[in-house]
């Protein structure tokens, strides 16, 4: 299964990114973001596939790269 990521760009408020920035760290935010998104917009079993991708290391150093 290929995974194919999309960009996404959002505006929020500064304090809102400052917090995410000291809390989550600078290279996280999108994974942190996605990770509480996910459950509210994907069906349970597709669960599985993602803990499935993010079990792979070469994709998971991209990523966050």
């Amino acid at each position: 299964m290929q995974v194919v990521q999309r960009k996404l760009t959002i505006t929020i408020d500064e304090a809102v990114y400052e917090g995410l920035y000291r809390k989550v760290g600078p290279r996280k935010i999108a994974r942190f973001i996605e990770d509480l998104v996910r459950p509210h917009v994907l069906d349970a079993d597709l669960d599985s596939d993602y803990e499935e991708m993010a079990r792979d290391q070469m994709r998971e150093r991209d990523a966050e790269q």
